[in-house]
């Protein structure tokens, strides 16, 4: 049996301003707030003696290894990711960034937001335009019907609304 991975789809470069200065928050609390603290405790942890035996050293030190592993990424992912600040020229179609609602066959209606791969957050409905969801919308105009094939069967929806905001995100 084969350990083989298939590599991994490239995920969508683009970002909403917001979203570029969460992960920018993100990249100075880990190296300026939360990386410090670490290294303290495991300073102080490795001055108590024996480092074989000594939990707070070993947890310390995989905590530091989880931070230098998160940091390496957001600082990569920063360099290659395009910020979208411009509305499309086209308004009434869908494309990153807008604010959707659908309806689907049931009558439910349903409000999302395109983003990129790294603001994908279900809580705040913000899915992701590497999804089978997000692909069906992209450049679809308002009052078009389109069809979703999932697991748990075929559905179909209608774009009723399509918004974009404003994007008025100063950099720090």
């Amino acid at each position: 049996m084969s350990r083989y991975l298939p590599p991994a789809k490239p995920m969508a470069p683009y970002i909403t301003p917001e979203g570029e200065l969460a992960l920018k928050e993100e990249l100075h609390y880990l190296w300026k707030v939360e990386r410090p603290k670490v290294t303290q405790s495991v300073t102080e942890a490795a001055a108590q003696g024996d480092r074989s035996e000594n939990a707070e050293y070993t947890y310390g030190k995989k905590r530091l290894r989880e931070i230098d592993r998160r940091v390496r990424y957001l600082r990569k992912r920063l360099e290659v990711l395009i910020v979208v600040r411009q509305l499309p020229s086209d308004p009434g179609k869908v494309y990153f960034g807008a604010w959707v609602e659908l309806l689907d066959e049931n009558d439910q209606t349903f409000r999302y937001r395109l983003v990129g791969p790294d603001e994908l957050d279900p809580a705040s409905n913000y899915i992701s335009i590497d999804s089978v969801m997000g692909r069906a919308l992209l450049g679809k105009p308002i009052d078009s019907e389109f069809v979703i094939n999932t697991p748990s069967g075929t559905h179909t929806y209608v774009i009723t609304t399509v918004e974009y905001p404003t994007f008025v995100v100063e950099d720090k």
